[in-house]
């Protein structure tokens, strides 16, 4: 609570004043051979109990990684993803594969012809279904990733088929270090969050020293690929939101949601000013359990300094699909800066952001 201290200080000092404008699987083979590329990893184990991954994890990716699960052929995200980066277990952050080892095998899921080096990845016999596999997992919090066979048609002749729900993707473009084989670490990571209309909120981000690119966008809801104006009817459940890349040498998730805090009512239930429904819910989507804990620990403490008058009632719930909305909604205040809209709501967010943050301004 001591370290939030700082950020419990700032916000006290402006809530008050800003808040007011303001988802059988793989084919079987004969892999039994497969079982001998067990190796020790380097990374520290995550131990949790199912209680604490049913809190983190969607329900899908809990019967996934947690329950052994798979997910229908060809539903995932991820299957025909053809973007240059990094695949990570979307439980832990644990770094799995890079976009040079994936390819097409027409099977439905994801899948790999070998796995960044260092003990990423650990194998274990699976006779379930009356099948003789070899299941991989993530060999730092154990999840269950999918099955490895040796039929793959690279030079490595192996098959990592894994679940799009099991993974998540790290766009080349969002990360400073190119990871390699030896697993270099990243200065990049990307949170996102919902604090009302998206227009408002990435004006005032893609203002902030550190923040590489700012998406406006649809988390949280179960429609995919949803329109804007299906949003808007409130009928898919997601939340416009908007996608922060940032430079943490730069800046840090504390100062973000010191930020977030700060620029929006986390204490009005699905609605923003005159803007009300559930699209525009006061929400955070952590990616891994160093971010959960970030954001718990902070809306834990503005709650228990009853920094606010009424409770906080924002989301902190566990990423799984950004859906980026049309291209007309992205820079939006700087595309229109003669619209009431914007020169009534969003300018006076600005000139307050200017004002109160002026030290962490772009130069």
């Amino acid at each position: 609570m001591e370290r939030y201290k700082p950020i419990i200080q700032f916000v006290q000092g402006l809530s008050l004043v800003l808040i007011v404008q303001v988802f059988d699987a793989c084919g079987q083979t004969n892999s039994s051979h497969l079982t001998d590329k067990k190796m020790e990893t380097n990374e520290k184990s995550i131990h949790k109990t199912e209680e604490e991954w049913k809190k983190q994890l969607s329900q899908e990716q809990y019967y996934v990684l947690r329950q052994k699960g798979t997910e229908d052929p060809y539903s995932g995200t991820l299957l025909l993803n053809k973007e240059k980066g990094v695949y990570k277990c979307v439980a832990c952050g644990n770094e799995l594969f890079t976009d040079d080892m994936k390819f097409d095998s027409h099977c439905g899921w994801p899948s790999f012809d070998r796995e960044i080096t260092g003990g990423k990845i650990k194998t274990l016999e699976d006779n379930s279904h009356g099948m003789h596999r070899i299941e991989i997992q993530c060999a730092k919090c154990g999840g269950h990733l999918g099955h490895l066979f040796d039929d793959g048609p690279t030079k490595t002749g192996l098959r990592y088929c894994v679940n799009s729900l099991s993974l998540e993707f790290v766009n080349e473009k969002d990360i400073k270090k190119t990871v390699s084989t030896d697993g270099l670490q990243s200065t990049i990571d990307t949170i996102t969050l919902g604090g009302g209309c998206f227009w408002c909120v990435e004006a005032v981000y893609e203002m902030l020293e550190g923040v590489q690119k700012v998406e406006s966008g649809f988390s949280g809801g179960k429609t995919k690929n949803p329109s804007y104006k299906e949003v808007c009817t409130g009928t898919t459940g997601h939340a416009e939101v908007v996608q922060i890349t940032y430079d943490t040498t730069k800046t840090s998730l504390e100062e973000i949601l010191k930020i977030f805090f700060t620029v929006h009512d986390p204490t009005t239930l699905n609605r923003q000013g005159a803007d009300v429904g559930t699209q525009y819910r006061s929400v955070v989507f952590y990616r891994n359990e160093k971010q959960k804990q970030i954001i718990e620990s902070i809306v834990g403490a503005l709650q228990k300094e009853n920094v606010y008058a009424k409770p906080v009632v924002t989301e902190v719930t566990p990423f799984q699909t950004f859906y980026k909305a049309e291209n007309y909604h992205q820079n939006y205040y700087n595309m229109n800066k003669e619209e009431p809209y914007c020169q009534m709501v969003i300018q006076p967010k600005i000139e307050k952001f200017e004002k109160v943050f002026k030290n962490k301004i772009k130069k």
